[in-house]
């Protein structure tokens, strides 16, 4: 394990800002430095949230990294870590994810804005609609994995968690640690 100061002060991988394509790019970049020297991963967070499947491309990066190197993976969450920053962070095991004392988590249901036109022919437009469905039903699918990839090994069930969502919850982390999100607060 490394020493809270390590963690705290000295990351290799830092993700600031919106996540979005830009992020995942700057992401990759930074993490296969790691991979290619011997240090562990430590990932300084601090987002404000973004594209749900961006984060979700940097959370698999994240993963395939511990496997690859057999190193450990850390991540510290600071200030704000809100929407797409905690898919990243559950990317992390528990164990080794911490915030800062300042951090607060926000964790809500993945949100859409689109619209659907329809014109043509009856049976092209059941079809747009069948598409549309089989999207939302997925994106459901990939949010509730997250939720028990989050919530795994807290006092929390992926219900729970979920449920606490669809009420866009936000969490401090003293109520992270208490609810055994995250391993500690650093400071």
């Amino acid at each position: 394990m490394l020493a809270n100061s390590e963690l705290l002060f000295r990351p290799n991988v830092r993700i600031y800002g919106p996540i979005d394509d830009r992020a995942v790019l700057d992401a990759l970049d930074q993490i296969n430095a790691v991979l290619d020297g011997e240090q562990d991963l430590v990932i300084e967070l601090n987002t404000r949230g973004g594209d749900a499947d961006a984060a979700r491309r940097i959370a698999l990066e994240i993963k395939l990294f511990r496997e690859r190197s057999g190193r450990n993976a850390y991540c510290v969450g600071k200030t704000v870590v809100y929407s797409a920053g905690v898919t990243i962070l559950a990317a992390v095991s528990k164990r080794f994810r911490f915030l800062a004392r300042d951090a607060v988590l926000l964790i809500h249901e993945r949100r859409l804005e689109d619209s659907i036109a329809l014109n043509g022919p009856i049976k092209a437009c059941i079809q747009i609609v069948r598409e549309q469905l089989s999207m939302l039903e997925t994106a459901e699918k990939l949010e509730l994995q997250g939720f028990a990839e989050f919530a795994e090994g807290s006092k929390l069930s992926a219900e729970d968690l979920y449920r606490r969502a669809t009420e866009s919850c936000y969490l401090f982390s003293e109520e992270a640690v208490e609810l055994g999100l995250v391993a500690g607060i650093l400071e």
